[in-house]
């Protein structure tokens, strides 16, 4: 079975236990908080990088987001030296992009700026992109085992073209970004990811994958995981058992591998926007908490066939603990950066 036996009921450890290829976090944010001064350490509160904790925690890949601009926080160059500091630490390399020079999510997927504005030459224009980022990684030697084309696309990506009211525009814009990156230096080393929100949401994932697959411009060849976000305090029916109905149906209608990208687990939610999911009420908002919802969702993702791995977002990022969330703190780490129980 996938949860681990050991005598100590660590998050991460138990992670590294499970049948999964990829455990991971998202650490995005790390040099922007080490540049305001921000430090890490373990739980025996001795200094250390942020990727050494997670190394040793069980973590073995870590997630980062692209944005396009060259001004902005997560740019290209500051995606290339956090990719040198994963490798330099034996971790794999997750590049979340997001097609977008600020985030892009669900509400928001905002071309970036002086992109073209008409269908062809946008898909040109991504596909070269694609290309030229995925070069650049293979030129430093920090293949990513994992990219996303564009993340939580549930709406579409660079709207207005890519939004929802064109399917056909959706689908030719990912087989571009798609063959951006299979033509590149990386070749087919890395995993393709469609990244979308609401994973409890069968209904959702459905209705997305048929119409972007209908139009026959993407390809089932063009990616090979379908990814999900998956949140507890959004919404009351997002339960253990909505996931575990959706990514088992996922996986047998497509037989694409299957990850959670996205999850976190509140330390504090004194006021949540909205019902916690009924079969997760026992649940206490603490360390231990985080272990056991983690433990609960990899071994969902575990036992459904093709299964690869899950992802923790943000969990060291001090200076936005409640990580958009109604819940005052969803870190793994103290105020202070001290790893918590769940991190040690």
């Amino acid at each position: 079975m996938l949860l681990s036996f050991a005598p100590i009921l660590l998050l991460l450890a138990t992670i590294s236990h499970a049948a999964l290829t990829y455990k991971g976090v998202d650490w995005s944010s790390v040099a922007i908080e080490e540049a305001a001064g921000r430090t890490y350490k373990n739980s025996a509160g001795t200094t250390q990088p942020l990727e050494t904790i997670l190394k040793a925690s069980g973590v073995n890949t870590v997630r980062q987001r692209l944005w396009v601009s060259s001004s902005s926080q997560y740019n290209l160059a500051y995606n290339l030296k956090l990719a040198t500091r994963a490798k330099a630490t034996g971790l794999n390399i997750y590049l979340d992009m997001h097609f977008s020079d600020t985030w892009a999510d669900p509400g928001a997927q905002t071309t970036p700026s002086g992109w073209p504005t008409d269908i062809d030459n946008l898909s040109w224009e991504l596909y070269n992109y694609t290309l030229a980022v995925s070069n650049s990684f293979a030129a430093q030697g920090t293949p990513p085992a994992i990219i996303s084309i564009g993340n939580e696309i549930r709406n579409g990506l660079l709207w207005p073209l890519g939004g929802t009211s064109s399917f056909s525009n959706i689908a030719r814009l990912l087989h571009s970004a798609s063959f951006g990156i299979r033509y590149s230096n990386l070749g087919s080393t890395p995993q393709i990811m469609i990244h979308l929100d609401n994973g409890w949401n069968w209904s959702t994932q459905e209705g997305w994958y048929e119409s972007t697959l209908a139009e026959g411009t993407f390809l089932s060849t063009d990616y090979d995981v379908m990814g999900v976000s998956y949140y507890p305090f959004y919404n009351s029916a997002a339960t253990l058992a909505s996931l575990k109905t959706s990514l088992t149906n996922m996986a047998s209608t497509w037989g694409k591998k299957i990850i959670v990208a996205e999850t976190d687990w509140p330390t504090s939610c004194p006021s949540p926007g909205h019902a916690f999911p009924s079969d997760a009420s026992s649940i206490p908002f603490n360390a231990a908490g985080q272990t056991t919802w983690v433990e609960d969702v990899a071994a969902i993702v575990a036992g459904v066939s093709g299964g690869e791995g899950l992802f923790y977002w943000e969990p060291a990022w001090i200076d936005n603990a409640s990580l958009g969330s109604s819940c005052a703190n969803n870190l793994m780490v103290s105020s202070a950066g001290e790893a918590l129980s769940s991190l040690a």
